[in-house]
């Protein structure tokens, strides 16, 4: 009898651990679509090491971020127990040329209630002088509009951040903002919506303020020495896109956020 008990026990207990080994994990998944600043060169044509390292973008270090250990601190947005980033970010776009280009159908077809998308436009919506990127402000906020709006029928959880800063123009030892009006558009449209924020422009610019323009210079952007980096021989002079160390700390700056909002 006794035999015949620890027989069915060791049954049941092979059944549950069978059974739990065929349970699939519950993922939500964090899109990210914006520009230059927030892509993933790995998903680039032609090598990223052996092309364009150390151009770094930094929605390509933000996956780390959400290792099971961290996913508690953003409990507020994420209930699940693990976290895919999926970064569709690509240099040159702006607010309309990424949906244009089919870019958003093909998240908004697959986007899941819970899952987080966050938008970050700016750089090339401004870029008045390329015409074939330009979007005007009020532009601008139509399309962060779509976007929000078709995230929400989906279920997921739009985020609108405003544009990461460039390394320019410093003041009195503080980065000040070279965005115009498209930082103050973007979190006009979140507010309209009643959606989350991260200000990022203002973030970014204390952050570098802090860190002090000699540093950020040399470490955060892509300012590179004659013959520093073998994809760049004579060197690069780029206040706009970031070196690893850069990349790393905006992505920080976008995960303690998260951490803040509910």
């Amino acid at each position: 009898m006794v035999g015949k008990m620890k027989k069915s026990m060791l049954v049941v207990v092979i059944m549950m651990v069978l059974s739990a080994g065929g349970m699939k994990k519950k993922v939500t998944t964090v899109y990210l679509i914006g520009d230059s600043t927030m892509a993933d060169y790995n998903l680039y044509e032609g090598g990223y090491i052996t092309t364009r390292y150390p151009l770094t973008g930094w929605g390509q270090v933000f996956q780390p971020f959400f290792a099971a250990d961290s996913l508690p601190l953003v409990k507020g947005l994420i209930s699940t127990d693990s976290v895919i980033v999926d970064d569709r970010a690509r240099g040159g776009r702006s607010t309309r040329t990424f949906f244009q280009e089919g870019r958003w159908r093909s998240i908004y077809d697959g986007l899941k209630k819970g899952d987080l998308v966050l938008m970050q436009f700016g750089h090339n919506d401004a870029a008045e002088q390329k015409t074939e990127r330009y979007v005007d402000v009020e532009g601008y906020k139509e399309f962060l509009r779509l976007y929000i709006s078709q995230s929400l029928q989906k279920g997921a959880i739009p985020i609108v951040l405003t544009p990461v800063a460039r390394n320019y123009p410093w003041e009195e030892g503080r980065l000040s903002n070279v965005h115009g009006d498209y930082p103050t558009a973007a979190i006009e449209v979140a507010q309209e919506y009643g959606v989350l924020i991260i200000d990022l422009n203002q973030r970014s610019m204390s952050a570098f303020s802090d860190k002090g323009m000699e540093y950020v210079t040399d470490h955060y952007f892509m300012n590179l020495q004659e013959g520093q980096f073998a994809n760049y021989p004579e060197g690069k002079n780029d206040n706009t896109h970031f070196q690893p160390e850069g990349a790393k700390a905006v992505a920080q700056l976008v995960f303690d956020a998260l951490q803040e909002l509910e």
